[in-house]
């Protein structure tokens, strides 16, 4: 035991910091404490840097490292986001049977015999944007929502508990599979723990509780089976991945020439029938209205830490164009360069191998964030993983400083400082313009195999 000690002794009390660091920030920080929360962030960047650039070869070390941050969060409500009283809502609703796409909170709410266990305090909790609209969490989501909320009985923080629960052992299955695909494709397997160990991916999926590491670890999985030539099993799990969040919707076409278009055929057939299989239990004429009503306002409604939406809203501002009208006729243009953008990557890239896939689904996400209106910090972990499997670290960069958009919440009209926002894309873009111009350096940073 002293022999390991001696061995590791920094490393170990760079560890137990770290844990300091992340029990601050889940009992002790208001969200609009934003200088504490960055110096917290910047400080837990910095030790997972250290942790790994020391212990990188040691798999035991990280894993026991990156469960007790986890663990850390295990008892504690989320304090940056609220988003998990919908959850639990929509839970609550699923497991008694109900459709949750058919009705929202404030319209439910009204009625006496609801049978949402803690309603009231669910209803006031979600705020009141998400009360007045309709569920967006896809149906395999709703599922995990509906575990959750059964494991948790009546108790909101039982839910909580079962959710983290499910989240964690999402990211435990992302760093099996992530080192297996690593290993395939003859990458450094330590080069995941880039995902295990950051603190972006900690405090947002197990802290905050976003199901964004659920549908990674269904994508990655997929991504692997394909790797292998079981692109059938691949094709479920792709599939699992779109039921847990939409994004990977985004890469389809990207697959043509991997597969060809006869073997491509069959694989979107087969994700659709899967698809399909979990929407029909959800299935109305209203489940298609108000779904594709609540996907159209992320377009032409919010706006939250966007980059080059905030260049044009500004150049409107000085052409006398109000700001509501810039967000709708941005939110319509969008879509189409999207699809543009995809095609792009789909018939002029080289996508017949899985590392030039996985490059192009970077491109094409990145691509994405940079044109949305709306950029939540838990959006860059999707890149996190994707840059893994590639030559680029921009996203590395970016899962630091997003966390730079929490500025928003020291203010109860959520309004945004354009300087802040400047600084977190200055720094994103400058990392990005250097690796392109050193492309050709095998050893880009955080890259040295």
């Amino acid at each position: 035991m002293s022999s390991y000690w001696k061995l590791h002794k920094f490393p170990i009390l760079m560890v137990l910091i770290s844990i300091s660091f992340y029990g601050s920030f889940a009992y002790d920080l208001e969200r609009t404490d934003f200088i504490k929360l960055i110096t917290l962030s910047l400080g837990l960047f910095f030790l997972c840097y250290k942790i790994i650039q020391f212990e990188k070869w040691n798999f035991k070390f990280i894993l026991v490292a990156g469960i007790l941050f986890r663990l850390v969060f295990f008892m504690i409500l989320p304090n940056l986001s609220q988003d998990f009283y919908r959850f639990i809502w929509d839970g609550e609703l699923v497991a008694h049977g109900f459709n949750p796409y058919i009705f929202t909170p404030n319209e439910l709410i009204t009625q006496g015999n609801l049978v949402i266990a803690n309603a009231q305090e669910l209803h006031l909790g979600m705020g009141e944007l998400s009360a007045k609209h309709f569920s967006n969490y896809p149906p395999l989501n709703q599922f995990l929502f509906a575990v959750a909320s059964m494991l948790g009985g009546k108790s909101i923080l039982g839910s909580i508990i079962a959710m983290r629960v499910i989240i964690i052992s999402a990211d435990l299955g992302i760093l099996y599979f992530g080192i297996k695909l690593l290993k395939h494709l003859n990458k450094s397997s330590y080069l995941i723990f880039w995902y295990f160990l950051n603190p972006l991916v900690i405090i947002e999926l197990t802290g905050n509780l976003h199901f964004e590491g659920v549908m990674l670890f269904f994508f990655l999985v997929s991504i692997y089976f394909i790797a292998k030539k079981k692109w059938q099993w691949g094709s479920i799990f792709y599939a699992f991945a779109i039921l847990t969040k939409l994004v990977p919707l985004l890469f389809l076409p990207l697959f043509l020439k991997y597969f060809g278009l006869k073997r491509s055929m069959i694989f979107y057939s087969l994700i659709g029938a899967v698809i399909i299989s979990f929407i029909l239990p959800f299935f109305t004429i209203d489940f298609i209205a108000h779904y594709s009503a609540t996907l159209g306002l992320w377009f032409s409604n919010f706006e939250f830490n966007a980059s080059n939406y905030n260049i044009i809203k500004s150049i409107g501002k000085q052409l006398d164009v109000p700001a509501y009208e810039m967000i709708k006729i941005f939110g319509k243009i969008i879509p189409f360069i999207i699809v543009i953008l995809v095609l792009i990557f789909s018939f002029l890239r080289n996508n017949k191998n899985i590392s030039s896939l996985i490059t192009s689904m970077l491109w094409v996400l990145s691509c994405y964030y940079f044109l949305a209106t709306t950029v939540h910090p838990w959006y860059i972990i999707f890149l996190v993983i994707l840059a893994i499997y590639t030559e680029f670290r921009f996203p590395l960069v970016w899962s630091l400083t997003v966390l730079l958009s929490y500025w928003a919440y020291t203010n109860a009209q959520f309004q945004e400082n354009l300087l802040i926002l400047s600084i977190e894309y200055i720094l994103v873009y400058g990392f990005l313009i250097y690796e392109l111009i050193n492309l050709n350096n095998k050893n880009l940073l955080f890259c040295k195999n």
